[in-house]
């Protein structure tokens, strides 16, 4: 990978990074905490105790997806910095980049991907 498509895709991840960065302080009320946020926001008498339980599960749940997002944007920007970026962690080989361009932080191909998922998907049924 040249230093042209580095500098883009650390563009690329600093940009989602970015964006998730905002999104959470979104979620989490800005620099108040995340059960500070949640109990001002579902104190509210007006909805049912059924609904606020499902919204403050709904929020928690998209909350722990952002950071979840994050973490991964950050391993790709370790993996960026290490030279590693770009290689399959299964079989070792580059992934192709119209694939790191839709998901920059992918850490297999889409073969080996697809082999993952199945191999999850059967151990869960």
């Amino acid at each position: 990978m040249d230093q042209a498509h580095i500098d883009r895709f650390r563009n690329l991840l600093l940009g989602q990074r970015a964006a998730l960065l905002a999104q959470l302080a979104l979620l989490r009320g800005g620099a108040v905490g995340r059960a500070e946020a949640s109990a001002a926001h579902f104190g509210q008498t007006e909805d049912s105790r059924a609904q606020s339980a499902s919204e403050r599960e709904l929020e928690f749940a998209l909350d722990d997806h952002e950071v979840i997002a994050l973490s991964q944007i950050d391993a790709a920007l370790r993996r960026l910095e290490a030279g590693a970026y770009g290689e399959c962690m299964d079989c070792g080989k580059a992934i192709p980049m119209a694939r790191l361009e839709v998901t920059p932080q992918a850490l297999r191909c889409i073969g080996c991907q697809d082999k993952f998922e199945r191999e999850g998907a059967a151990s869960v049924t």
